[in-house]
């Protein structure tokens, strides 16, 4: 099991939007079971690399027993709008209201480079529309109208988690040829 620590809002890397998945590689795969093992232990129904501190356009999801992930995601949105609490990993413990498409279809690649479709509605959808905000940069608090952002604003500002520094990734001084134990 491979669970990473989860970035936290103040993160500068929540709000850089991610570069594009080029190489379909064990890394990538590696990506993809990281998020996974993370989403599904915090526990969550979505996952975005930008979460884990990487900077690629990937996100996992586990809605209604559907787990999987999309690589290089684009978006067909429906024109039906719902507004429903939403939360993130990366703000725990908190949930505010937020409008969505009601619909989404979303196609990109799975980690071995092939092409998939998604499609959902209401908490797939949701889901799906979040974590790809999170791949362009964009915090679902983002998409609150200005009133309730301030709300938002002053309960995050108020979370004993607010203000942690972000975790210190160290890195081994020993070289592990590609392996490790």
């Amino acid at each position: 099991m491979a669970v990473k620590p989860i970035r936290l809002f103040g993160d500068p890397v929540l709000r850089t939007p991610a570069e594009p998945v080029r190489d379909f590689d064990k890394e990538l795969r590696k990506l993809v079971k990281d998020l996974t093992d993370t989403m599904i232990d915090a526990p969550g129904v979505g996952l975005a690399a930008p979460q884990l501190g990487v900077g690629l356009r990937v996100f996992t999801y586990y809605v209604d027993d559907r787990l999987g992930h999309v690589v290089n995601p684009t978006l067909d949105l429906s024109d039906e709008q719902e507004t429903d609490d939403e939360g993130c990993l990366s703000l725990p413990g908190l949930a505010f209201p937020t409008p969505r498409a009601v619909g989404v279809v979303a196609k990109g690649f799975n980690m071995h480079g092939e092409p998939i479709t998604l499609e959902g509605t209401h908490l797939l959808a949701r889901c799906v529309q979040h974590e790809t905000d999170h791949l362009d940069g964009v915090i679902f608090i983002d998409r609150m109208d200005p009133e309730q952002r301030k709300a938002a604003m002053k309960a995050i500002r108020e979370a004993e988690w607010f203000g942690d520094p972000a975790p210190v990734v160290k890195e081994s001084p020993h070289r592990t040829f590609g392996k490790a134990l």
